[in-house]
């Protein structure tokens, strides 16, 4: 994959950031217990995955802020809250998410983005100077025009970095470029054998990137 990178593209939820403790099960219980609803937070994980199938849309789906608005009220619906207000708490949770205050960086993005903005990478040890350049802010997939809008690289030359199979590999490869799947959980990843068939590296970790993109 070394041999013509000119751009790195970054998804950021669970790529760069994760949610912090608001957003986990001891979260969502004391934020529904400000308005006096009370949930399990030990129901918190298994909500989750119950709540999970209303994600799945169509590939080409626009970005819906109300599918994660509904998608929360099924995980305090599943922890065990009710009532008429469930729609505002839900609403109010998401209006959290997306205001990016209570998220938090993984351990290995500082050392494989110090700057965190869009620096060029150079090249390390193992090869000459070869600027790279670094483009975050990435959501929920991307498209051809959103990924020429911001370098002067051509899509061949550029590569998607990103957790999700159907949004950043499946949508980098849509637009032409190249696709690398993090996979941080420490088992094999189900589709690892396939998707090195189809030439798309699986890394655990940011720390393997570089290697991949400059030798």
């Amino acid at each position: 994959m070394t041999a013509d990178i000119r751009a790195v593209f970054f998804d950021v939820d669970f790529t760069l950031i994760c949610p912090g403790p608001m957003f986990g099960g001891e979260g969502y219980r004391a934020f529904c217990a400000r308005y006096g609803m009370d949930v399990d937070a030990a129901r918190f994980a298994a909500a989750v995955a119950g709540a999970a199938p209303l994600l799945d849309g169509p590939e080409d789906a626009p970005y819906d802020a109300e599918i994660f608005v509904a998608y929360t009220r099924r995980i305090i619906e599943q922890m065990g809250g009710s009532g008429d207000r469930l729609d505002a708490y839900a609403r109010e949770i998401y209006d959290e998410w997306a205001a990016c205050r209570h998220f938090e960086l993984y351990d290995d993005v500082p050392a494989v983005l110090p700057e965190r903005d869009h620096r060029p990478w150079g090249a390390g040890a193992a090869g000459p100077a070869r600027p790279v350049q670094v483009i975050l802010g990435l959501r929920g997939g991307i498209e051809v025009d959103d990924a020429e809008d911001r370098v002067d690289v051509d899509a061949p030359n550029a590569v998607m970095v990103g957790d999700s199979i159907r949004q950043d590999v499946e949508g980098a490869l849509r637009a032409g470029m190249r696709a690398v799947l993090l996979h941080r959980g420490e088992r094999r990843h189900p589709m690892q054998s396939e998707l090195a068939r189809r030439g798309i590296p699986v890394i655990r970790s940011l720390t393997e990137l570089p290697n991949l993109v400059i030798g």
